[in-house]
């Protein structure tokens, strides 16, 4: 018979795996947002890839509480130089794409 500290234990286990699930979907979301956006300004994403940094519960304006993740990438406008970035999602929705100063080419100036 189970107990009610075993159905607790359940419950805890199935709330790790809800959130596991929940954070591979975003990340996904994320990291085809970024790749987007960097491709429409001309940029590279390096290392194919995007890393959370931070994860919180906060209200959308509809006032429903959501997840609220920050993922870093890095980025290059030439090849030879790495730039930081970072996207920020609110529920399944970009809120924003954040780069760092980065050098243009030569040919993009004339």
């Amino acid at each position: 018979m189970l107990e009610l500290s075993d159905l607790l234990l359940l419950l805890l286990v199935f709330a790790a795996l809800l959130l596991t699930w929940s954070s591979l979907g975003a990340r996904e979301r994320a990291l085809i947002a970024v790749r987007h956006h960097l491709k429409n300004q001309g940029l590279q994403l390096l290392d194919d890839n995007v890393a959370l940094r931070a994860l919180w519960l906060k209200r959308n304006p509809q006032g429903e509480l959501k997840f609220w993740r920050r993922y870093h990438f890095e980025f290059s406008s030439l090849g030879d130089e790495r730039y930081q970035g970072r996207i920020i999602l609110l529920g399944q929705y970009t809120e924003s794409i954040h780069l760092q100063a980065y050098r243009l080419p030569d040919e993009r100036l004339h």
